[in-house]
């Protein structure tokens, strides 16, 4: 990957000749390359134009008006797409004169400044819509970020962020007591870092919510092998962007937080794989590697210690399913970023190159240098039990001031985050719903009312009936509230919102982005963006709503991999939660059953949409096509 990087970063695309030359150069068959320049969203087999633009259709950059620049830019530029909704990811459109070529991709981790897009390797952000021009002279609007923090959050991991005077080199760190945890770390044992963790409580930041501590248990204090640390900077969750602004802006507070992880887990080396979009990123992280490598902390013998360790950068290329740690794993190995079986490949057990390997995200790892500036205990007292901590939440969508907020976990409701923090809603609109922990979380009825059990402070529990307004933002209450914390990116949307049109975005992000190894999820996410497809150009019938649950429940728990989870569930949900707004597209009459002297050569030049009806119909099993959906 990193090779195929370098090839198209020079020749602006990999072609067939390119895929032989790389091969031969690797001792690898040609097919070796082609599957990763196929799988692999941003390596292109054919040449763009001089100037390529990239633009977000994912959520929130779409309900910000992502389609509108699309269209207004194809019109200044003279390039004909697919119609709408077709192809929407069909290859790069160029423009007649070859100058300027476009196409939509897929969430760019910058949700709170939609619409966002990439002209060459440079994010443009807030951009508007109706002004393409300054797009494509290179200029781009005046974006004033985030500052100082709002009353309500607690900033640990966040400290620097924004700060006027603080800058990415290891000068600036060093001057605000940077790298003195690692030295503090080297110090002490490594059962006894390991003991802080597992004592802090702090579980994951990446989405699973899993406890840090125990993860690090697994590995054998005198495992044998090489052990591995990996940590996952592949940000490409619809509406999260937390981890963009630490790499951009704190890289070595993720590096002191690497290597302090590292020595506990004794570690030699450790990768950062952070996503291909993010290639300023990149940069900065190799800068602050080789800042730390100066200093002695990292490398042979790191500050005296005897400690030897290295650190090494690699650039995803635009696939989603990578943030799922065995998925990142085969990527890192040069292979599809298919899910491994779990079991036998936990990657604590047989990880990269079958050794044992921990997976962290961005977030979490930058939390084990704090906590070993607090202590365990310490650290505890932030949060509530068992949601210990801080943790970055990102509000985008239907907001008045979207943005990055870190908060102690439970310590702020749902209506403090969207109302006091986030700024409310647009003038004279309501909240309509909310999906709490990025794309993937189920959604969440404004009107709803919720039963949640709260720990007290003298261990016991009661239960309380809530509004959405009043859910604690932790992860324990939005897993009662139906929903899940995730990666923390909360989406919200306001009475204007269209569900059906809000489902089928979100259903073509996660069709396109299916690797493809398990059926359920390749064939299902594909007929559930299929049919609400077809409920927005009026053409839906009266069992779609059912048709789409039933395939929701089919790929949820049958799949390698959560993927499966993180694209019925929003299907699932929507339906429950919205069912009239779903019925309201769906009135027109199902199909008649199949006539018996069908082919099944026949039925797949019809390419019809199977419906619950038609699969049960004895005309569709003449035709060959047993069973059901």
């Amino acid at each position: 990957m990193p090779l195929l990087h370098l090839w198209q970063e020079h020749f602006g695309f990999i072609s067939d000749e390119a895929v032989l030359s790389i091969a031969e150069k690797l001792g690898l068959q040609p097919i070796n390359i082609l599957e990763l320049v196929t799988f692999y969203p941003m390596f292109r087999q054919k040449s763009p134009g001089k100037t390529h633009i990239r633009i977000c259709r994912t959520l929130s950059c779409a309900m910000a008006g992502s389609f509108e620049l699309m269209e207004n830019l194809c019109a200044t530029l003279g390039i004909q797409r697919p119609p709408d909704g077709e192809g929407i990811h069909n290859p790069i459109s160029v423009s007649s004169d070859g100058n300027c070529s476009v196409e939509f991709v897929e969430c760019l981790a910058s949700c709170h400044t939609a619409p966002v897009c990439m002209v060459g390797e440079q994010l443009y952000e807030n951009v508007d819509v109706n002004s393409v021009a300054n797009l494509l002279r290179n200029q781009t609007s005046n974006i004033k970020h985030q500052t100082s923090p709002h009353p309500l959050e607690h900033r640990l991991i966040y400290k620097n962020i924004g700060r006027s005077d603080w800058t990415t080199d290891i000068d600036c760190y060093l001057r605000d007591g940077g790298y003195e945890q690692l030295k503090q770390a080297l110090r002490i044992s490594r059962s006894e870092i390991v003991d802080k963790v597992k004592n802090s409580g702090l579980r994951g930041r990446g989405g699973a919510g899993f406890s840090c501590g125990l993860k690090w248990s697994f590995i054998k204090p005198d495992e044998k092998r090489p052990v591995y640390l990996i940590c996952n900077a592949d940000e490409s969750e619809p509406g999260t962007f937390k981890d963009r602004y630490i790499i951009h802006e704190d890289p070595h507070q993720l590096l002191e937080g690497i290597l302090i992880s590292c020595y506990a887990l004794n570690a030699r080396t450790a990768y950062i794989y952070v996503r291909g979009e993010f290639p300023e990123g990149a940069k900065i992280l190799e800068r602050a590697i080789e800042e730390a490598r100066a200093h002695n902390f990292l490398g042979k013998n790191i500050l005296g210690s005897g400690f030897d360790v290295e650190v090494y950068i690699h650039r995803g290329a635009g696939a989603y399913i990578c943030g799922e740690e065995t998925g990142l794993i085969e990527s890192l190995e040069g292979k599809r970023g298919y899910p491994r079986i779990k079991p036998p490949y936990f990657p604590a057990v047989l990880g990269l190159y079958m050794c044992p390997t921990i997976v962290n995200n961005v977030e979490t790892l930058c939390h084990i240098k704090h906590i070993i500036a607090m202590g365990g205990a310490e650290y505890a007292r932030l949060g509530r039990p068992n949601n210990t901590g801080t943790r970055i939440v990102c509000v985008s969508g239907d907001v008045q001031r979207p943005g990055y907020f870190e908060i102690e976990v439970g310590a702020v409701t749902m209506g403090q985050l969207i109302y006091e923090m986030a700024g409310g809603l647009r003038s004279g609109r309501k909240l309509k719903a909310v999906i709490p922990g990025g794309s993937s979380a189920k959604v969440l009825r404004a009107d709803d009312r919720f039963k949640l059990k709260q720990r007290q402070p003298n261990g016991s529990t009661i239960e309380r009936e809530m509004s959405i307004d009043e859910i604690p933002m932790d992860f324990d209450s939005l897993t009662a509230a139906g929903s899940m914390a995730g990666s923390g990116g909360v989406i919200v949307l306001d009475d204007s919102r269209d569900m059906v049109w809000v489902l089928n975005n979100i259903n073509e992000f996660y069709a396109h982005e299916s690797c493809g190894q398990c059926t359920p999820c390749r064939e299902g996410s594909l007929w559930m963006k299929k049919i609400t497809d077809r409920m927005l150009r009026g053409g839906g019938v009266v069992e779609d709503p059912d048709t789409l649950k039933t395939i929701g429940d089919n790929i949820a728990g049958r799949t390698i991999c959560a993927f499966g989870e993180a694209c019925a569930w929003p299907t699932q949900s929507f339906i429950q939660k919205f069912p009239e707004e779903f019925a309201s597209r769906a009135q027109k009459p199902v199909p008649p059953p199949l006539p018996p002297e069908y082919t099944p050569e026949e039925l797949v030049e019809e390419e019809s949409i199977p419906t619950l009806p038609m699969a049960h119909d004895p005309g569709w099993e003449k035709a060959g096509a047993k069973g059901t959906i």
